[in-house]
Protein backbone atom coordinates (compact mmCIF):
# COMPACT_ATOMS: atom_id res chain seq x y z
CA UNK A 1 0.00 0.00 0.00
CA UNK A 2 1.27 3.47 -0.90
CA UNK A 3 2.07 5.83 1.95
CA UNK A 4 -0.41 8.69 2.25
CA UNK A 5 0.69 12.33 2.19
CA UNK A 6 -1.84 15.10 2.83
CA UNK A 7 -1.80 18.17 0.59
CA UNK A 8 -3.30 21.40 1.93
CA UNK A 9 -4.14 24.23 -0.47
CA UNK A 10 -3.53 27.85 0.60
CA UNK A 11 -3.88 29.81 -2.64
CA UNK A 12 -7.20 31.54 -1.93
CA UNK A 13 -5.87 32.86 1.38
CA UNK A 14 -2.07 33.01 1.37
CA UNK A 15 -1.90 33.42 -2.39
CA UNK A 16 -4.62 36.02 -2.81
CA UNK A 17 -3.94 38.19 0.24
CA UNK A 18 -0.87 39.87 -1.32
CA UNK A 19 -2.59 40.65 -4.62
CA UNK A 20 -3.37 44.30 -5.38
CA UNK A 21 -6.33 43.76 -7.71
CA UNK A 22 -9.47 42.41 -6.06
CA UNK A 23 -10.46 38.94 -7.24
CA UNK A 24 -14.22 38.82 -7.68
CA UNK A 25 -16.16 36.85 -5.10
CA UNK A 26 -17.77 34.68 -7.77
CA UNK A 27 -14.33 33.81 -9.17
CA UNK A 28 -13.07 32.80 -5.73
CA UNK A 29 -16.08 30.56 -5.20
CA UNK A 30 -15.68 28.98 -8.63
CA UNK A 31 -11.99 28.28 -8.05
CA UNK A 32 -12.57 26.73 -4.63
CA UNK A 33 -15.32 24.53 -6.06
CA UNK A 34 -12.86 23.37 -8.74
CA UNK A 35 -10.20 22.68 -6.12
CA UNK A 36 -12.67 20.66 -4.07
CA UNK A 37 -12.72 18.11 -6.89
CA UNK A 38 -8.93 17.67 -6.95
CA UNK A 39 -8.44 15.51 -3.87
CA UNK A 40 -7.14 17.90 -1.21
CA UNK A 41 -7.11 17.09 2.49
CA UNK A 42 -7.54 20.77 3.48
CA UNK A 43 -8.41 23.93 1.56
CA UNK A 44 -7.71 27.20 3.36
CA UNK A 45 -10.58 29.21 1.94
CA UNK A 46 -10.06 32.71 3.32
CA UNK A 47 -9.16 34.84 6.33
CA UNK A 48 -11.52 36.38 8.86
CA UNK A 49 -9.19 39.30 9.37
CA UNK A 50 -10.41 42.89 9.38
CA UNK A 51 -11.50 43.90 5.86
CA UNK A 52 -9.47 47.08 6.33
CA UNK A 53 -6.32 45.04 6.97
CA UNK A 54 -6.77 42.72 3.98
CA UNK A 55 -9.30 44.20 1.53
CA UNK A 56 -8.81 41.25 -0.84
CA UNK A 57 -10.53 38.95 1.66
CA UNK A 58 -13.31 41.28 2.75
CA UNK A 59 -15.83 38.80 1.29
CA UNK A 60 -14.87 35.99 3.71
CA UNK A 61 -18.42 35.29 4.91
CA UNK A 62 -19.88 35.32 1.42
CA UNK A 63 -17.23 32.99 0.02
CA UNK A 64 -17.30 30.54 2.92
CA UNK A 65 -21.09 30.38 2.88
CA UNK A 66 -21.42 29.92 -0.89
CA UNK A 67 -18.83 27.25 -1.69
CA UNK A 68 -19.97 23.72 -2.39
CA UNK A 69 -18.48 21.55 0.32
CA UNK A 70 -17.23 18.04 -0.35
CA UNK A 71 -17.32 15.58 2.56
CA UNK A 72 -13.69 14.48 2.12
CA UNK A 73 -12.32 18.04 2.29
CA UNK A 74 -11.67 20.09 5.43
CA UNK A 75 -12.39 23.79 4.84
CA UNK A 76 -10.22 26.03 6.99
CA UNK A 77 -9.72 29.76 7.46
CA UNK A 78 -7.17 32.00 9.10
CA UNK A 79 -8.53 33.36 12.39
CA UNK A 80 -6.74 36.38 13.94
CA UNK A 81 -8.78 37.00 17.10
CA UNK A 82 -12.06 36.37 18.94
CA UNK A 83 -14.06 38.61 16.63
CA UNK A 84 -12.77 36.74 13.59
CA UNK A 85 -13.44 33.44 15.35
CA UNK A 86 -17.09 34.29 15.93
CA UNK A 87 -17.50 35.28 12.28
CA UNK A 88 -15.96 31.95 11.27
CA UNK A 89 -18.18 29.97 13.64
CA UNK A 90 -21.23 31.59 12.08
CA UNK A 91 -19.97 30.37 8.67
CA UNK A 92 -19.30 26.84 9.93
CA UNK A 93 -15.56 26.79 9.29
CA UNK A 94 -14.20 23.26 9.84
CA UNK A 95 -10.71 24.16 11.02
CA UNK A 96 -9.26 27.31 12.57
CA UNK A 97 -5.75 28.24 11.41
CA UNK A 98 -4.14 30.60 13.93
CA UNK A 99 -0.92 32.41 13.06
CA UNK A 100 1.90 34.01 15.01
CA UNK A 101 5.61 34.45 14.40
CA UNK A 102 8.21 32.93 16.68
CA UNK A 103 10.38 35.96 15.86
CA UNK A 104 9.55 38.93 18.08
CA UNK A 105 10.48 41.46 15.39
CA UNK A 106 8.46 39.78 12.65
CA UNK A 107 5.45 39.32 14.90
CA UNK A 108 5.44 43.00 15.81
CA UNK A 109 5.83 44.00 12.16
CA UNK A 110 3.14 41.62 10.93
CA UNK A 111 0.64 41.53 13.81
CA UNK A 112 1.49 44.66 15.82
CA UNK A 113 1.85 42.57 18.97
CA UNK A 114 4.56 40.92 21.00
CA UNK A 115 4.74 37.12 20.84
CA UNK A 116 3.33 36.85 24.36
CA UNK A 117 0.43 39.14 23.44
CA UNK A 118 -0.28 36.96 20.40
CA UNK A 119 -0.23 33.85 22.54
CA UNK A 120 -2.74 35.37 24.96
CA UNK A 121 -5.06 36.36 22.10
CA UNK A 122 -4.80 32.97 20.40
CA UNK A 123 -5.33 31.14 23.68
CA UNK A 124 -8.76 32.79 23.92
CA UNK A 125 -9.57 31.72 20.36
CA UNK A 126 -8.49 28.15 21.11
CA UNK A 127 -10.75 28.03 24.15
CA UNK A 128 -13.69 29.25 22.06
CA UNK A 129 -12.94 26.73 19.32
CA UNK A 130 -12.79 23.88 21.84
CA UNK A 131 -16.15 25.00 23.22
CA UNK A 132 -17.64 24.65 19.72
CA UNK A 133 -15.76 21.40 18.93
CA UNK A 134 -13.75 23.04 16.16
CA UNK A 135 -10.24 21.82 15.45
CA UNK A 136 -7.35 24.29 15.70
CA UNK A 137 -4.06 24.41 13.80
CA UNK A 138 -1.28 26.75 14.91
CA UNK A 139 0.98 28.15 12.17
CA UNK A 140 4.31 29.25 13.62
CA UNK A 141 5.73 31.74 11.11
CA UNK A 142 9.48 32.35 10.74
CA UNK A 143 10.22 28.95 12.30
CA UNK A 144 13.16 28.50 9.94
CA UNK A 145 14.48 32.05 10.05
CA UNK A 146 13.45 35.69 10.23
CA UNK A 147 14.27 38.33 7.57
CA UNK A 148 14.76 40.86 10.37
CA UNK A 149 16.54 38.86 13.08
CA UNK A 150 18.15 36.10 11.01
CA UNK A 151 18.46 32.58 12.39
CA UNK A 152 15.94 31.53 15.04
CA UNK A 153 17.16 29.18 17.74
CA UNK A 154 15.69 25.72 18.05
CA UNK A 155 14.93 26.50 21.69
CA UNK A 156 12.73 29.44 20.66
CA UNK A 157 10.70 27.32 18.23
CA UNK A 158 10.33 24.39 20.60
CA UNK A 159 9.20 26.67 23.44
CA UNK A 160 6.23 27.80 21.38
CA UNK A 161 5.48 24.26 20.23
CA UNK A 162 5.32 23.15 23.85
CA UNK A 163 3.12 26.06 24.91
CA UNK A 164 0.56 25.37 22.19
CA UNK A 165 0.74 21.61 22.66
CA UNK A 166 -0.33 22.16 26.27
CA UNK A 167 -3.49 23.83 24.92
CA UNK A 168 -4.33 20.60 23.06
CA UNK A 169 -4.40 21.99 19.55
CA UNK A 170 -5.06 19.56 16.69
CA UNK A 171 -2.11 20.57 14.53
CA UNK A 172 1.04 22.68 14.39
CA UNK A 173 2.54 24.04 11.17
CA UNK A 174 6.18 25.04 10.94
CA UNK A 175 6.18 27.88 8.43
CA UNK A 176 9.08 28.99 6.26
CA UNK A 177 7.51 32.38 5.81
CA UNK A 178 10.35 34.00 3.88
CA UNK A 179 12.14 31.09 2.23
CA UNK A 180 15.01 30.73 4.71
CA UNK A 181 14.67 26.99 5.33
CA UNK A 182 17.22 24.46 4.11
CA UNK A 183 17.05 20.64 4.23
CA UNK A 184 19.23 19.88 7.25
CA UNK A 185 17.40 22.49 9.34
CA UNK A 186 14.06 21.09 8.17
CA UNK A 187 15.14 17.61 9.29
CA UNK A 188 16.18 18.79 12.73
CA UNK A 189 13.08 20.87 13.46
CA UNK A 190 10.69 18.28 12.01
CA UNK A 191 12.10 15.54 14.21
CA UNK A 192 12.07 17.75 17.29
CA UNK A 193 8.47 18.85 16.72
CA UNK A 194 7.25 15.27 16.46
CA UNK A 195 9.04 14.43 19.71
CA UNK A 196 7.22 17.25 21.50
CA UNK A 197 3.81 17.16 19.81
CA UNK A 198 1.54 14.17 19.22
CA UNK A 199 -0.86 15.90 16.81
CA UNK A 200 -0.55 16.64 13.09
CA UNK A 201 2.68 18.40 12.09
CA UNK A 202 2.51 20.28 8.78
CA UNK A 203 5.30 22.00 6.89
CA UNK A 204 4.67 25.24 5.00
CA UNK A 205 7.42 26.23 2.57
CA UNK A 206 8.07 29.12 0.24
CA UNK A 207 10.34 28.71 -2.78
CA UNK A 208 12.10 32.04 -2.32
CA UNK A 209 15.58 30.62 -2.76
CA UNK A 210 14.72 27.56 -4.84
CA UNK A 211 14.85 24.96 -2.05
CA UNK A 212 11.12 24.39 -1.59
CA UNK A 213 10.80 20.83 -2.91
CA UNK A 214 14.17 19.81 -1.45
CA UNK A 215 12.81 20.93 1.92
CA UNK A 216 9.69 18.82 1.38
CA UNK A 217 11.85 15.74 0.81
CA UNK A 218 13.80 16.49 3.99
CA UNK A 219 10.50 16.73 5.86
CA UNK A 220 9.28 13.42 4.46
CA UNK A 221 12.51 11.69 5.44
CA UNK A 222 11.98 13.08 8.96
CA UNK A 223 8.47 11.59 9.12
CA UNK A 224 6.24 14.53 8.13
CA UNK A 225 3.16 13.59 6.10
CA UNK A 226 1.31 16.91 5.71
CA UNK A 227 2.33 19.86 3.53
CA UNK A 228 0.89 23.23 2.51
CA UNK A 229 1.23 24.42 -1.07
CA UNK A 230 -0.22 27.09 -3.35
CA UNK A 231 -1.74 26.56 -6.78
CA UNK A 232 0.51 28.04 -9.44
CA UNK A 233 3.04 29.04 -6.77
CA UNK A 234 1.04 32.19 -6.01
CA UNK A 235 1.89 33.96 -2.74
CA UNK A 236 4.72 35.65 -0.89
CA UNK A 237 5.58 37.74 2.16
CA UNK A 238 5.60 41.57 2.30
CA UNK A 239 8.50 41.48 4.76
CA UNK A 240 10.84 39.56 2.44
CA UNK A 241 11.86 41.86 -0.44
CA UNK A 242 12.21 39.98 -3.72
CA UNK A 243 10.51 36.87 -2.36
CA UNK A 244 8.68 34.55 -4.71
CA UNK A 245 5.63 32.61 -3.70
CA UNK A 246 4.81 29.39 -1.90
CA UNK A 247 5.84 26.02 -3.22
CA UNK A 248 3.65 25.08 -6.16
CA UNK A 249 0.90 22.55 -5.52
CA UNK A 250 0.98 20.88 -8.91
CA UNK A 251 4.77 20.53 -8.82
CA UNK A 252 4.60 19.01 -5.33
CA UNK A 253 1.91 16.51 -6.36
CA UNK A 254 3.75 15.63 -9.58
CA UNK A 255 6.95 14.87 -7.65
CA UNK A 256 5.28 12.85 -4.91
CA UNK A 257 3.18 10.83 -7.35
CA UNK A 258 6.32 9.92 -9.32
CA UNK A 259 7.99 8.83 -6.08
CA UNK A 260 5.16 6.43 -5.30
CA UNK A 261 3.36 8.32 -2.54
CA UNK A 262 -0.43 8.50 -2.35
CA UNK A 263 -1.41 12.18 -2.44
CA UNK A 264 -5.01 11.41 -3.34
CA UNK A 265 -4.78 14.19 -5.91
CA UNK A 266 -5.94 14.28 -9.53
CA UNK A 267 -3.07 15.98 -11.36
CA UNK A 268 -5.02 16.62 -14.56
CA UNK A 269 -7.76 18.46 -12.67
CA UNK A 270 -5.10 20.32 -10.70
CA UNK A 271 -3.32 21.52 -13.85
CA UNK A 272 -6.65 22.59 -15.32
CA UNK A 273 -7.36 24.63 -12.16
CA UNK A 274 -3.87 26.16 -12.36
CA UNK A 275 -4.51 27.22 -15.95
CA UNK A 276 -7.80 28.80 -14.89
CA UNK A 277 -5.94 30.65 -12.14
CA UNK A 278 -3.39 31.91 -14.66
CA UNK A 279 -6.21 33.27 -16.81
CA UNK A 280 -7.87 34.80 -13.77
CA UNK A 281 -4.69 36.58 -12.62
CA UNK A 282 -3.83 37.70 -16.14
CA UNK A 283 -0.15 36.85 -15.88
CA UNK A 284 2.28 33.95 -15.97
CA UNK A 285 2.56 32.23 -12.59
CA UNK A 286 5.73 30.62 -11.16
CA UNK A 287 4.60 27.05 -11.92
CA UNK A 288 7.16 25.31 -14.13
CA UNK A 289 4.96 22.23 -14.46
CA UNK A 290 2.18 24.30 -15.95
CA UNK A 291 4.61 25.45 -18.63
CA UNK A 292 6.32 22.13 -19.39
CA UNK A 293 3.63 19.61 -18.48
CA UNK A 294 4.15 16.35 -16.57
CA UNK A 295 6.92 13.97 -17.65
CA UNK A 296 4.30 11.61 -19.10
CA UNK A 297 3.49 14.27 -21.71
CA UNK A 298 5.47 13.22 -24.78
CA UNK A 299 6.18 15.17 -27.97
CA UNK A 300 6.69 14.53 -31.65
CA UNK A 301 10.29 14.53 -32.85
CA UNK A 302 11.41 17.80 -34.43
CA UNK A 303 10.85 18.13 -38.16
CA UNK A 304 13.96 17.24 -40.10
CA UNK A 305 15.15 19.88 -42.58
CA UNK A 306 14.97 18.88 -46.26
Amino acid sequence: MKEKIAINEVVTRDGFQSEKEFVATADKIKLINELSQCGYSVIEVTSFTSPKAIPMLRDAEEVMSAIKREPHVTYSALIPNLRGAQRAIDCQVDLFNLVMSVSESHNRANLRMSCDESFATLSEVIALAHHHNIRVNISLSTSFGCPIEGAISEQTVTRWIQRFAQLKVWGISLCDTTGMAYPSLVTTLSQRTQELFSGITTLHFHNTRGMGLANVLAGIQAGIRSFDASLGGLGGCPYAPGATGNITTEELVHMLDLMGYDTGMNLDKLLNAAQQLTDLMGRILPSQLLKAGPITQLHQPPTQPH
